[in-house]
């Protein structure tokens, strides 16, 4: 026989358990399995900047900062799935992932017209930036966040998941999940029929749809203060 005492504490125990909160899922995609492979220096072509800009390892590159410009791949893509680990070295560092980045501002860069290209820009942004803008400036940052903006760039176009910048354009994350300077981020980008996704160490947070452009170049940006990747990868889907 279970003692009186004994048996209200494991009827208080099971309520408890039963009142908690389900904890949702995160996703775990590491860009392994059926379709995926690794990034590597073969994959990119340097744009305008020089090939000291970005020095590949084994497992991923380096990016000085300087000066601002990309690289970008040897071929365009129109749907897929990307993982890529990102660190800042330096508070306040800036940079992104450009996804479907156009052939006419691509060749806009090679000829020295401009700095960026036109496509979607998954931001790449350190905590310190926000620090400085406002110190700089003596206002409240609200029209960016360092936790994965999604965003157009030049004539490029894009309808934002909400929560919106006061702008309209650009998509914030619903989560602070961003890690700080030093710190490896872990970004899950999925692409497809001009809609972006992104999960921020393993939960989704911002993205678009009606992007325009579709296809494109994939690049990443050097943008005036060191930045690491690794474990870059990839997976075309039809």
């Amino acid at each position: 026989m279970i003692p009186r005492l004994l048996w209200s504490s494991l009827l208080l125990a099971s309520a408890l358990l039963a009142a908690e909160p389900a904890i949702a899922p995160k996703a775990t995609i590491d860009g392994t399995g059926l379709g995926w492979r690794a990034l590597r220096e073969a994959d990119f072509i340097a744009v305008n900047c020089p090939t000291n800009t970005f020095t590949w390892h084994t497992n991923g590159v380096n990016c000085t900062g300087q000066p601002v410009g990309v690289i970008r791949s040897k071929h365009s893509f129109t749907n897929l799935e990307m993982v890529a680990e990102w660190r800042h070295l330096k508070s306040g560092g800036n940079s992104g992932v450009f996804l479907w980045a156009s052939q006419t501002s691509i060749r806009n860069l090679e000829a020295g017209r401009g700095q960026l290209p036109d496509g979607i820009e998954v931001q790449v942004l350190d905590h310190g930036y926000t620090e400085q803008y406002e110190r700089d400036h003596k206002k409240k940052a609200d029209w960016f966040t360092t936790h994965g903006d999604v965003f157009p760039t030049g004539p490029a176009r894009m309808t934002p998941f909400p929560p919106v910048a006061p702008n309209s354009m650009r998509s914030f994350p619903r989560k602070n999940l961003s890690r700080g300077v030093g710190e490896w981020n872990h970004y899950y980008v999925r692409a497809i029929n001009g809609e972006v996704r992104l999960w921020v160490n393993g939960e989704e947070v911002s993205g678009g749809t009606g992007c325009s452009p579709a296809s494109g170049f994939l690049c990443l940006e050097s943008e005036g203060s060191p930045v690491e990747f690794r474990n870059l990868r990839i997976r075309e889907l039809p």
